[in-house]
């Protein structure tokens, strides 16, 4: 389980193709921490780290995962959202994310406003989850409450804070990103589905 709050970045140093498996190697200050076999979440998703040392990590994203997620766009260079799983008896300063990514949104329009950005996403509405006015939401793995919500769309306002230490600051207009929707309203939902 994870919080949504971003711990670092991580930044692509290698991708290796393996048959369907994207093995992604990372470089991160969270890198000398880390230990085999411990879950990471890279911009939201739910990875098992298979190398390390202390200054670099490979984690492997297998067919499902890059179906699901935008880790199959990665490029060398690219920076991506991290956040370790949370520990039992911390406090959840955001909501709680699984690391298992719903499906994919494009981001429609970023607004700059005094002080802060307002960011309008799409999804596939197909896929049957739903966003509500004040609910939570993950987007690249990052902790945000909705502000905005539609049949097969919602907004978001970013804070300085974020925009600065979140991959927030490089989404634009036609950025693919991942998106985890609320797990009690999942639940919520199926149930609804099945009255």
């Amino acid at each position: 389980m994870f919080t949504g709050i971003i711990e670092a970045f991580g930044k692509v140093e290698n991708l290796k193709k393996d048959g369907d498996n994207l093995h992604i190697t990372l470089s991160s200050s969270l890198a000398k921490s880390l230990k085999i076999d411990q879950s990471v979440a890279h911009n939201g998703v739910c990875l098992t780290v298979v190398a390390c040392n202390a200054a670099q990590y490979t984690v492997t994203a297998i067919s499902e995962t890059l179906k699901k997620t935008n880790l199959g766009t990665l490029a060398v260079g690219e920076r991506v959202n991290l956040e370790r799983a949370m520990k039992l008896g911390d406090r959840l300063d955001g909501h709680l994310v699984q690391g298992h990514v719903d499906q994919t949104a494009t981001c429609t329009e970023v607004l700059s406003e005094e002080g802060s950005w307002k960011y309008h996403f799409t999804y596939d509405p197909k896929k049957g989850n739903i966003t509500i006015e004040k609910g939570s939401i993950t987007v690249n793995g990052v902790s945000l409450t909705v502000v905005d919500s539609g049949s097969d769309s919602f907004s978001v306002a970013i804070i300085p804070y974020t925009y600065e230490h979140t991959t927030f600051h490089a989404l634009k207009k036609g950025t693919i990103v991942n998106l985890e929707f609320d797990l009690i309203g999942k639940y919520l939902a199926k149930l609804a589905s099945k009255g």
